[in-house]
């Protein structure tokens, strides 16, 4: 039997109401002929969305084919024990070149009370920011429901929504239940559960070209929110010189942080996981059993479990968004 190695997928690109030119003219994919590209999927398991494996002998493949056959020894034993044949994680770069809607997503108890699969939790990891370019993150202030309806009834919701300055490099870490809207002059790699559930509250007033607005969903995210208040939005971690900075660690996802100049061997015999493997700056080089996969930014693999060691080469250097499940 062929050994598995490190997969590559087709990206599946997303018109969007929202979207921009970035994907295109910063990271140079070919978005054919989408106007506003607004997500790019770079790994994707939502079934009606797959990505497809374009190199190797497994050319053709969809990423959960990949799992029904090859199971622990693609994603990891105890991660196919939790997630059967349905990869668990979902990669996107996102261009928000408008605001997206004020919304929400439910958490796993709640998406399997609607049976909807999953829920989802997701983190942005900040690859470019115009000046003054914002988002939402929560409330500004303590709020139950009651408060939350009044101030949407009367339109008014963006009084107590919590707005963050952004900047390249940035991270946010955005837990189901939490109210969240990307605004305009974003470019983020987005990091989630599979999971394509997403409750508009409040969508700017906007029509598409046919004077139609978008459906909202009220009641569903009324249920879904989350109303414990933070005050403490943006995720604070180190970056380390040739080595690996931990990001976020949470039960659905860890990410971290690879920024090196020199060669770096990475020792995965322990984890039980796939790894995904995404560059953010600059290039490399990813070797397994002497052979080669170039990398530059934009580019992301799903390392098999069964690979236990890789080496990475800077070219001259590179940092890469490091994802697995611990």
């Amino acid at each position: 039997m062929k050994s598995l190695y490190p997969f590559r997928f087709t990206p599946v690109f997303k018109e969007k109401i929202w979207g921009g030119q970035k994907i295109k003219e910063m990271l140079h994919l070919e978005v054919g002929e989408l106007p506003n590209c607004g997500e790019v999927w770079l790994v994707s398991g939502v079934s009606d969305n797959p990505t497809i494996v374009n190199n190797g002998y497994l050319v053709g493949n969809e990423l959960n084919e990949l799992v029904e056959v090859f199971m622990g020894d693609l994603v990891g034993d105890k991660v196919y024990d939790r997630f059967g044949d349905v990869f668990p994680i979902l990669i996107k770069i996102i261009d928000s070149n408008d605001w997206l809607s004020v919304q929400v997503h439910p958490d796993d108890e709640l998406a399997a009370k609607r049976n909807i699969g999953y829920g989802k939790t997701e983190m942005w990891y900040v690859l470019q920011a115009d000046q003054n370019a914002e988002l939402i993150s929560g409330f500004n202030q303590p709020v139950n429901q009651e408060k939350y309806v009044k101030y949407l009834n009367d339109k008014i919701l963006k009084d107590i929504l919590n707005f963050e300055k952004v900047d390249q490099n940035d991270v946010f870490f955005i837990h189901a239940g939490k109210i969240h809207a990307l605004g305009p002059g974003l470019l983020l790699a987005e990091i989630q559960q599979t999971s394509d559930t997403t409750y508009r509250v409040y969508d700017w007033d906007r029509v598409d070209n046919n004077g139609k607005s978008r459906d909202l969903h009220t009641e569903e995210a009324l249920e879904a929110i989350d109303f414990e208040y933070t005050d403490k939005h943006k995720t604070k971690f180190t970056p380390k010189k040739n080595g690996t900075s931990e990001i976020v660690d949470s039960e659905f996802f860890t990410t971290n942080i690879i920024d090196f100049d020199q060669a770096i061997r990475k020792d995965y015999g322990e984890l039980d996981s796939f790894v995904i493997l995404m560059c953010i700056e600059g290039k490399c080089q990813i070797k397994w059993d002497d052979q080669f996969i170039d990398m530059k930014v934009a580019d992301t693999v799903v390392i098999p479990n069964i690979i236990e060691n890789i080496d990475l080469y800077p070219d001259p250097k590179c940092k890469l968004l490091e994802v697995y499940i611990s």
